[in-house]
């Protein structure tokens, strides 16, 4: 009986480690791939951009596949690009890089006015110098693994001025009003008038203003061209919106702006360029 247990025994023994081997032997591994090969349609180091050509294609990025490799061979999945866009030296790790998604296609056409657009509404560059850009594509597979990324492009660029998506104040000032403001509150003109340095915006450029400020949390406000007059106000589409607290997108003669629940120093950007406002706590 005990020599027919100890058969049974290392009978299953056996089955057990062979159909372990079986396992192991159908696992998939990634083995690798080869990083894409990025071009241009441009080969110049600059890269010309004007508003008559707005139309025509910047330029036509093209890269290779990158063959991802399985023990079981090419890949079947599909490819995601991203094209990344970034000034030089801040080796894509700028929050206001561009990035454009690209499915399994492998190559991307950008008109001149969209390339001009990325450069002044997402990198925020100054239209009255020339710039430094690197251009890369970065390839994973569908869950977001195994990335790889191409060589750089780089290029000069000097994008061209376009109108502001709001008009600025034509009065070159700002000014900020409402209960968000503990002294002054609603008053126009600001009373008391020591408030009134406090609650003007520093001008950047004729379309970018900044101000720091104590703010009333969950107060309300709106922005003003002339202290003492409602006639040119900015500030949002929806009274009150609870989602534009940090910032969004701004009005001519709108609601007014919700400020967010904690009371503090905030720093406020109003950009008339981008139609675009931030509010930062400082």
């Amino acid at each position: 009986m005990k020599k027919i247990l100890k058969q049974l025994f290392f009978l299953s023994l056996l089955a057990a480690l062979f159909a372990s081997c079986k396992k192991d032997e159908n696992k998939v591994f990634y083995k690798g791939g080869t990083a894409p090969a990025l071009t241009s349609s441009v080969t110049s180091a600059i890269l010309p951009l004007s508003y008559a050509d707005r139309d025509k294609d910047a330029l036509k990025l093209s890269w290779t596949n990158p063959n991802y490799q399985f023990t079981t061979g090419v890949s079947s999945q599909d490819v995601s690009y991203q094209v990344e866009i970034d000034t030089t030296g801040a080796d894509f790790t700028n929050p206001k890089r561009q990035t454009i998604s690209v499915s399994k296609e492998l190559s991307k056409s950008i008109l001149v006015a969209e390339f001009n657009g990325f450069l002044l509404n997402q990198l925020q560059l100054d239209t009255s110098a020339s710039h430094n850009i690197e251009i890369r594509v970065k390839s994973s597979l569908t869950n977001s693994s195994a990335i790889l990324y191409s060589n750089i492009l780089k290029y000069t660029v000097t994008p061209y001025a376009i109108p502001p998506v709001v008009a600025p104040p034509s009065t070159g000032t700002l000014f900020i009003v409402g209960s968000a403001m503990a002294e002054s509150g609603w008053n126009n003109p600001i009373s008391p008038a020591s408030r009134i340095p406090v609650q003007q915006f520093t001008k950047i450029s004729p379309t970018l203003f900044q101000i720091t400020v104590p703010i009333v949390g969950g107060g309300e406000y709106k922005l003003i061209s002339v202290n003492g007059s409602w006639n040119e106000q900015w500030s949002t589409k929806t009274n009150a919106d609870p989602t534009l607290v940090n910032g969004g997108d701004f009005i001519f003669n709108g609601q007014n702006i919700l400020a967010p629940a904690a009371s503090g120093n905030y720093k406020i950007e109003v950009d008339f360029q981008r139609g675009k406002f931030t509010v930062t706590k400082i």
